[in-house]
């Protein structure tokens, strides 16, 4: 006799987790089945930890500077070992917290490898033993895993070669490390490395690092990464890798088509994810996948197939946290209103105003549409830039590199797009979120009042910008 539930969540990352908590939370009753650890990749090898090391880095970087500040620190240095030993804290006592919060909101954890079975079942199989589950719905959030270089002899084994995990957890430092790959996850790598000591080199295949970002956000950020040490190579492809025992030895060509040889003591593989969409069950029940190989769901998260719903990294990007946590209640609200709520109304996420944050040295932080597409989607733009160095906040830290841009349509006023890179950006960036999602326009940022002396002070300048008023430039 199989346990019957109303959903089981499969996965549970920062989208299965909040899911099950907020079945349980409309009175379902919920199980979640993990193989691994509480919390996903993001909380134990993804999102956190990685903040853990940018911020031992940030601190490190700031100790090297101090003299800047009026402070004198001497003989100091990093220890990768501790810096590594406190990152790995950090993700244990959150796992904790998600372990904790289970319990509270009494939801069954079968930890094991889930397997869809048929319509309405699951079994878990732990050590050889099988428990068979059953419910009305079952959420799919296993998450993806880092894709491998395409090279037969360039697969990441923790050695020479590593993925994101492996560089979380590096079993000596590198000398010399070649980045694979600039988007968010190779940037805060390349940022991290370098500042404590490493020789970085970044190479991308597209003409500009952070490609998804506002063209002026990449253009300075590949400016400061240079400023920092760190050697970037855009328009440059990866034609062969061979690791060894002591270096790795790789061919780039670059944009010109010339081929160099060259030799780094580590290789970190950051060229995006895969979907953990296999020996789940998918195919036996009919569960369709996209022309990417994610799983193909409506704005609620439903699948093909009654009764199978899908969330987070596994579904149609962008591949982000956040996104995966949103698409989870949309889903339990959704499950709970087909189960006779009358009370729950769920929203379908716009995918328009959904932030992406880059925890780099400087941050990057976006949301909506870039200048460019703005303009390739039919838009009269209205375009306002404000620098770092015309807030006091900015030079009083000693953070005067950066700007803050927004977008916005000339004919209704309404923000388009906002795009940062500097200090703390990746926490401003939630005011023009909110700010898009209440379908603000230019009238009433620019009436707003922001607090004096405060970074935010450049939302509101950048603002006055795109409408000829600004007052500090």
């Amino acid at each position: 006799m199989s346990d019957q539930y109303d959903v089981i969540v499969l996965g549970s990352g920062p989208g299965g987790y909040v899911a099950a908590i907020r079945a349980a939370q409309l009175g379902l009753k919920t199980a979640i089945v993990e193989r691994e650890l509480l919390g996903g990749i993001c909380l134990n090898w993804g999102c956190i930890p990685t903040k853990a090391l940018l911020r031992s880095a940030e601190v490190f970087h700031n100790m090297k500077h101090a003299k800047d500040f009026g402070l004198a620190a001497e003989n100091i240095s990093a220890d990768l070992e501790a810096i590594v030993k406190r990152s790995r804290g950090v993700a244990a006592q959150l796992n904790k917290g998600v372990t904790g919060l289970m319990k509270k909101n009494k939801i069954d954890v079968h930890m094991g490898t889930g397997k869809i079975t048929g319509a309405g079942k699951l079994s878990v199989e732990t050590d050889g033993k099988t428990t068979e589950l059953s419910a009305k719905h079952i959420i799919v959030a296993t998450g993806a895993r880092a894709r491998e270089l395409p090279k037969k002899t360039g697969k990441a084994d923790g050695k020479r070669i590593w993925t994101y995990r492996h560089a979380m957890t590096p079993p000596e430092k590198p000398t010399k490390l070649l980045v694979v790959g600039s988007g968010a996850i190779g940037i805060e790598f390349a940022s991290f490395y370098n500042d404590i000591g490493v020789d970085v080199t970044v190479i991308e295949m597209m003409d500009r690092v952070v490609p998804v970002e506002d063209a002026d956000v990449s253009a300075f950020l590949e400016k400061q990464l240079k400023k920092q040490g760190i050697k970037i190579l855009t328009s440059a492809k990866l034609e062969d890798i061979q690791p060894g025992a002591d270096a790795v030895a790789v061919k780039i060509k670059d944009k010109d088509g010339k081929v160099s040889d060259e030799s780094f003591s580590h290789v970190i593989a950051a060229i995006g994810i895969v979907p953990n969409i296999e020996n789940i069950g998918l195919e036996d029940v009919g569960v369709e996948p996209d022309e990417r190989f994610n799983i193909k769901t409506d704005p609620y998260g439903r699948t093909n197939v009654k009764g199978i719903w899908a969330i987070g990294d596994v579904t149609a990007g962008p591949w982000l946290a956040h996104k995966a946590s949103h698409e989870g209640v949309t889903a339990a609200e959704a499950i709970a209103q087909e189960l006779g709520n009358k009370d729950v109304h769920p929203h379908a996420l716009d995918r328009r105003n959904i932030p992406g944050c880059t925890y780099c040295h400087p941050q990057i932080a976006s949301v909506g549409l870039t200048e460019a597409k703005a303009k390739e989607a039919g838009y009269e733009v209205k375009v306002g830039t404000f620098p770092f160095i015309g807030n006091g906040k900015a030079i009083a830290l000693g953070e005067q590199e950066g700007f803050v841009k927004t977008v916005f349509d000339g004919k209704t006023g309404e923000l388009l797009g906002a795009h940062m890179i500097g200090a703390e950006v990746t926490e401003l960036i939630q005011g023009y979120v909110v700010g898009k999602t209440l379908e603000t326009t230019e009238a009433e940022l620019i009436q707003t009042v922001f607090p004096h002396p405060t970074l935010s002070e450049m939302m509101h300048e950048s603002v006055l910008a795109a409408y000829g008023r600004v007052i500090h430039m």
